[in-house]
């Protein structure tokens, strides 16, 4: 338990833990509160966040918030040798843009992003998530925005957001200053799982694209759009651009888990790798046997024009560029050859629609990706 006033652990109830203030003089008694932390704004935080975690229940979810841990029933008439599939993950420093700008609305979309779609990447139906919020200083207004943003996203999911924590740290961390991370559950059915195993020479590489930075390599368009190039959040985000820097880099990431499961539905999806730290080459690599290379087509899509700033205003080399940034496919799937105008159909008629491009194939080689 942390010391703060938050979320116990998975439900959302507000905690009461910390240091013991019996035994202190009648006159000026110390409080929790004097010490820097308030449990009746964590109270007041869990009531404005309250409906915003039950907007996201499914099929599954026992109970709202409120308990010591949250309870989920598997279904094991649909899933009869189900395989628990986990993950966890931040948003990184693209939490310091948002607080630049105050605008925190948007970063709890990442969050379940980061997590959904790395569990989607063994062919996981994502089921339930739990979040972890840390702040200096406990503010209700930023965190019911950041729980508003992660509720969206797993409604994007089709995952509950099943409770969490929220933690104020005075000392430990500036009055300012907001992590977030998420610790998501999914499950696949034994057998089913995707993954380098089933990955055959002549399977076709779909890209689904993304239309921005997603939340990854923040640290260096950080430095080189605000730093070195001193570009003002409020700009625009290029010569001619119709929405500001701060709108670019506070664009939250697509939620690729349905069209994933949508993919594995209609057939043929073999492999999944999820294009976040390390970029193509870092996650494509991830995806494939030892015997087998990657080949991607560069010229199959156009990345977004952010990237050719930061790579621009840099410089930046095309080879770091492609290892810290996903430059514009936020996933890769591995399709068989026969199967990929269903997949194309299946990812077309999806809710929301993503778009997609053929960017390559899987050919004989070493387990190395070719771009």
């Amino acid at each position: 338990m942390s010391d703060d006033p938050g979320r116990d652990p998975a439900t959302g109830a507000a905690a009461t833990g910390g240091p013991a203030t019996t035994g202190a003089p009648a006159t000026g008694a110390v409080t929790y509160a004097a010490a820097g932390v308030d449990i009746a704004a964590g109270d007041e935080a869990v009531r404005r966040i309250r409906a915003a975690a039950a907007s996201t229940a499914r099929p599954g979810v026992l109970e709202g918030i409120g308990g010591f841990a949250g309870r989920f029933a598997l279904d094991t008439a649909r899933y009869r040798h189900p395989v628990l599939v986990s993950s966890t993950d931040g948003v990184g420093t693209k939490l310091l843009v948002a607080r630049a700008t105050g605008r925190y609305d948007t970063v709890g979309v990442d969050l379940v992003a980061m997590c959904v779609d790395d569990l989607v990447c063994l062919g996981a139906e994502p089921l339930f998530l739990l979040d972890y919020v840390a702040m200096g200083h406990l503010d209700a207004g930023r965190l019911e925005a950041i729980v508003a943003g992660i509720a969206a996203g797993c409604r994007d999911a089709g995952c509950a957001l099943l409770g969490g924590e929220t933690a104020e740290h005075p000392d430990a961390m500036d009055v300012e200053d907001v992590d977030v991370a998420g610790f998501a559950v999914g499950v696949v059915e034994s057998g089913a799982e995707l993954g380098p195993g089933r990955v055959r020479p002549g399977d076709v590489l779909v890209g689904l694209l993304s239309p921005g930075l997603r939340s990854n390599g923040y640290s260096l368009a950080r430095h080189v759009l605000l730093q070195r190039a001193a570009r003002p959040l409020d700009a625009p985000a290029w010569e001619g651009a119709g929405h500001s820097l701060a709108d670019e880099l506070l664009r939250p990431s697509v939620v690729y888990a349905p069209a994933v499961l949508a993919a594995a539905a209609a057939g043929g999806l073999h492999a999944c790798a999820h294009v976040t730290g390390g970029g193509i080459p870092g996650n494509l690599v991830r995806v494939l046997p030892p015997d087998l290379d990657a080949r991607v087509r560069r010229d199959a899509w156009t990345p977004p024009r952010i990237f050719g700033e930061i790579a621009r205003l840099g410089p930046v080399n095309d080879e770091e560029m492609l290892q810290v940034f996903n430059m514009g496919l936020g996933m890769v799937l591995v399709v068989a050859a026969d199967a990929v105008d269903s997949v194309l159909g299946a990812l077309a008629g999806g809710a929301p629609e993503v778009r997609t491009a053929v960017v390559g194939e899987v050919v004989a080689g070493s387990g190395r990706v070719r771009l």
